[in-house]
């Protein structure tokens, strides 16, 4: 697993680019509990290696609090090595992609997929990394 500096760099270093102060929360767990997780909050059977919980602020309380990513560690080194990835570079790509999730963005349809999609490139590129979705 990375070093929590590195953690905390990633997502400095995303939501510095859109100019927001924000606070998260990072849980990384078991294979078995992202499944339970992916089974009860998005309807699939399976495990993933990110889920993004945004939080939605009421009205009249301001927070600093954007929401939760939940990550299985596991999965990332599963992932990693069939993809011929270096870890932290794994890492550092799920992180973004989850927080880009947590700002709004998704990719259930092609046009907010390419968006979505370019936007990670550009900046996991400007973070020293190749481009996640070349094989």
């Amino acid at each position: 697993m990375p070093e929590k500096t590195k953690l905390i760099y990633w997502i400095k270093y995303i939501f510095k680019k859109f100019k927001k102060k924000i606070n998260i929360t990072i849980r990384v767990v078991s294979i078995k509990e992202i499944k339970n997780l992916n089974q009860k909050y998005r309807g699939k059977n399976t495990p993933t290696n990110i889920l993004s919980f945004p939080f939605i602020n009421h009205p009249y309380k301001k927070s600093l609090l954007i929401g939760n990513l939940i990550i299985c560690n596991k999965i990332m080194q599963i992932e990693a090595k069939k993809q011929r990835k270096e870890i932290n570079e794994h890492w550092a790509h799920i992180i973004i992609h989850g927080g880009l999730h947590l700002m709004g963005y998704n990719h259930i349809k092609n046009k907010e997929a390419n968006t979505m999609e370019n936007l990670e490139i550009k900046i996991l590129k400007k973070m020293g990394y190749k481009n996640p979705y070349i094989k």
